[in-house]
């Protein structure tokens, strides 16, 4: 079985400001039966990468979860430096995270990768109390396009 997950394509969103941050694409290829969808791609942001990892760690019993890159607030270097350095340590996690069975069981990194919800809506959805099953929430995001198309300009 093939899966590959990169990390790519950061973007400063509402740059300037005192809120702005930067997410990422995530893009998902893979033969796997583990997945719903056999390619995706979503944008999420480092804090919910965070999250994700958090709930990995509560489902996971004693299996380690892979560690993030650091949030450095005080980082040497260029923006563009920090922010690249980032990205290949969200890679990294991503791509150990989706090696291990345990964590791969997980229906909200399922959802992570493979819908836009929002982590709320994940939570609701895993738990039953969304308006869709998690395979419907995957299903109905790769349907509406968003889950492939590479520009996300098309994508509302």
């Amino acid at each position: 079985e093939l899966i590959t997950v990169r990390v790519q394509d950061p973007r400063v969103q509402n740059e300037g400001s005192w809120h702005s941050y930067v997410d990422y694409k995530i893009f998902l290829h893979t033969n796997s039966k583990a997945f719903t969808a056999k390619t995706s791609c979503v944008r999420r942001r480092y804090c919910e990468f965070v999250w994700l990892r958090r709930q990995l760690q509560k489902n996971a019993g004693l299996v380690p979860v892979p560690e993030l890159p650091g949030k450095s607030t005080f980082f040497v270097g260029s923006t563009d430096e920090f922010i690249e350095k980032r990205r290949q340590g969200l890679q990294q996690f991503l791509e150990k995270v989706v090696q291990n069975v345990v964590l791969l069981s997980d229906s909200r990194l399922h959802l992570f990768l493979q819908s836009q919800l929002s982590l709320p809506e994940i939570e609701a959805c895993v738990q039953g109390q969304g308006p869709q099953t998690v395979t419907e929430a995957i299903l109905h995001y790769a349907m509406s396009n968003c889950g492939w198309v590479q520009e996300e300009e098309r994508c509302p």
